[in-house]
């Protein structure tokens, strides 16, 4: 696929580039500029929504005119092809947290814009002290991508904390509200997230982004100034408490994001660049096997417990009964295990994508790297694990004009 370069064109057209402006040609970004990986070509096309009509019509004019459409958010869970986008890059910049209600019998609710900063909405919910999200802290990307994979860290997932997700639908060409149960919230997925794969025959329908374009998403969470049960226990451990123990919110946000940091796991600063978070966060999910096949592990392999409610599959700390048939394991401890260190580059420690030399779950751009270098790192990482304890890793990232 060759994308070829053109100009950001207006919401409402999508089918070809825009004429140049009083001072020139409008700005046309590469995806390299979008991602927090760093790499990837020109899209085809490209729009900024600044209001739900305009996102609405970008996707509406993008799907009738036949167009591939790439809706982007902060762009943390991507890795886009050295060729770019052959279709139309579509992004959200709306920003905005809107309280409905807040109340000690109720709880706090609140509405919020898909386009919105996701850490800054947790920072305001441990500052007005809604509880729920205080783990999630962090977390690059906005608030529509976060319902879409399930986001969780340190035992805490998103779907604790979603009322609803009000969506249009591409395939029904309306604005749809998806209740809680209707979302099938799993590990890492949704129904949402599985709605890029949505033909009968498996094909891609839908691809790369979903049947349902994220428009706003209303969370419910409780009053107080102590979290959720802490169910990390390396969490439990920087916070000196016991797991299920609770915590002031505000220790917890300043603990996980320590231990982010720590990770290279937050977005860089410009002031101060950091290869190890030239990244798209954990590159692999933690592997879900089944019960006897976690047994042909080494005993020291971590074994985390898998909670089941219906009707889907998920490890929120309480979401559903233990399910005994499945066990998670770490994807960082497999790969760690199976010979590849922190720095790891398929060429050397000079090669410009390595793991990350804080975490090994971390695929990293340390200047200059290539999509098909961070391909070739991912494909070796992932077939070395797979040869040496038989799981086979799956990428976390959306996979734009790339495979492994």
């Amino acid at each position: 696929m060759t994308a070829t370069p053109s100009r950001r064109v207006s919401a409402v057209d999508v089918t070809e580039a825009a004429a140049p402006g009083p001072d020139g040609p409008l700005e046309q970004p590469t995806l390299a500029e979008l991602t927090t990986l760093r790499v990837g070509g020109p899209a085809d096309a490209y729009v900024e929504a600044t209001t739900e009509a305009e996102l609405v019509d970008a996707v509406r004019a993008a799907d009738d005119a036949g167009e591939p459409l790439l809706v982007l958010g902060g762009g943390s869970n991507l890795l886009v092809s050295d060729e770019g986008f052959g279709g139309v890059v579509v992004r959200d910049v709306r920003a905005e947290i809107r309280i409905d209600a807040e109340d000690t019998c109720g709880g706090g609710s609140m509405t919020v814009t898909a386009g919105q900063d996701w850490d800054r909405l947790v920072e305001q919910a441990v500052a007005q002290e809604w509880v729920g999200v205080e783990a999630l802290s962090g977390i690059p990307g906005t608030v529509g991508a976060a319902p879409v994979q399930n986001i969780g860290a340190y035992g805490q997932e998103v779907a604790g904390a979603v009322a609803s997700v009000r969506v249009w639908d591409r395939e029904q060409a309306r604005i749809r509200t998806l209740a809680l149960i209707d979302l099938q919230f799993g590990y890492r997925t949704s129904l949402l997230k599985r709605s890029m794969h949505a033909s009968p025959d498996g094909g891609d329908i839908w691809y790369p982004s979903p049947r349902y374009v994220v428009l706003e998403v209303s969370f419910q969470m409780r009053l107080g100034t102590l979290s959720a049960p802490v169910a990390y226990p390396e969490l439990a451990r920087r916070l000196g408490v016991q797991v299920g123990d609770r915590a002031p919110s505000t220790d917890v946000r300043a603990a996980v994001l320590e231990l982010r940091g720590g990770k290279g796991m937050l977005l860089d600063d410009p002031a101060a660049p950091d290869h190890d978070r030239w990244s798209a966060g954990s590159f692999f999910t933690n592997p879900v096997v089944a019960a006897d096949q976690a047994d042909l592990l080494p005993p020291d392999a971590p074994r985390f417990p898998v909670r089941s409610p219906l009707p889907s599959r998920t490890t929120g700390p309480s979401l559903g009964e233990i399910d005994p048939t499945l066990v998670k394991t770490s994807a960082a401890w497999l790969i760690e295990h199976a010979g590849f260190t922190k720095g790891y580059g398929v060429h050397g420690p000079s090669s410009a994508a390595t793991l990350s030399t804080k975490h090994t779950l971390a695929l990293t751009n340390r200047g200059g790297a290539s999509a098909a270098e961070i391909v070739e790192l991912a494909r070796t990482v992932r077939d070395g694990v797979l040869d040496a304890y038989g799981i086979e890793l799956v990428p976390e990232p959306v996979l734009v004009g790339v495979a492994l």
